[in-house]
């Protein structure tokens, strides 16, 4: 099996005539946390929503160039399919309100209309609820409803229906900026356990996070993918002075 997932070739996005993301040139590794950090409107959080198609439901958005999941552009396949093989999991914990913790975890499943036995709908709720750190916590209380939940077992929460769906790609855009810090160190952990079976791209505007938790990482600057390298180098010898200057607070 090829190494890289993700890679990316010349590619741009727009916001009408705004051209937000400039012609990134990117291959990411299959297994492995990958941060993507950088000042507010660098264009980090448009190009995670590229990788899995969310960024054209904006009316006048539109990209060029090529994104590919396993050697395909995902731009050539259904929408659908390419949101079933990259999950994603936004900023703020949105667990459906009217769900239970059951019914959220295999949501995906019914609003595709995917039948499944009872059997293997308790098996995938179990097995994505563990997987995502949250089974013994709730395993007595899966019919309450999800908003019941504490903000960090509702990010869990939400982590654990993105990879109900075995994605091979899980997007997390700023996963923890909405949670207390023992609710953000859970997640964290959670993140290097979950790089066994899959590959996460975490977008996130704290520096020491993408230390902790990165393989690799992206720094992107007015658009432009400035430098991607591992993490340690990175934060430690980066190849470009704004990545530096960036890192050492002399721009945010």
């Amino acid at each position: 099996m090829e190494r890289t997932i993700i890679k990316s070739e010349n590619f741009n996005a727009y916001f009408g005539n705004n051209h937000v993301v400039k012609n990134v040139n990117i291959e990411i590794e299959r297994n492995k946390v990958i941060a993507v950090m950088g000042p507010s409107g660098c264009g980090k959080t448009t190009y995670l929503r590229c990788i899995n198609r969310l960024h054209e439901l904006i009316e006048g958005a539109r990209c060029d160039g090529k994104m590919l999941l396993n050697g395909q552009d995902v731009y050539s396949m259904h929408p659908i399919f390419t949101r079933l093989k990259i999950g994603m999991v936004f900023q703020r914990p949105n667990p459906f309100p009217n769900l239970s913790i059951y019914d959220n975890v295999i949501a995906g499943y019914v609003l595709n209309g995917i039948k499944m036995s009872k059997s293997d709908k308790n098996d995938i709720v179990e097995k994505s609820l563990t997987s995502a750190a949250l089974w013994k916590e709730v395993k007595d209380s899966l019919h309450k409803k999800g908003t019941f939940l504490s903000g960090g077992q509702q990010q869990r929460l939400c982590i654990a229906r993105a990879i109900a769906m075995e994605p091979e790609v899980l997007l997390l855009d700023e996963p923890t900026s909405a949670l207390d810090p023992i609710s953000t160190s859970s997640i964290e952990e959670l993140l290097k356990e979950l790089k066994n079976n899959f590959t996460l791209i975490i977008v996130t505007h704290n520096m020491q996070q993408a230390a902790r938790v990165s393989d690799k990482t992206a720094f992107f600057y007015m658009g432009e993918l400035v430098e991607y390298d591992d993490t340690k180098k990175m934060f430690t010898n980066p190849d470009d002075i704004r990545t530096q200057n960036y890192i050492t607070g002399r721009f945010s």
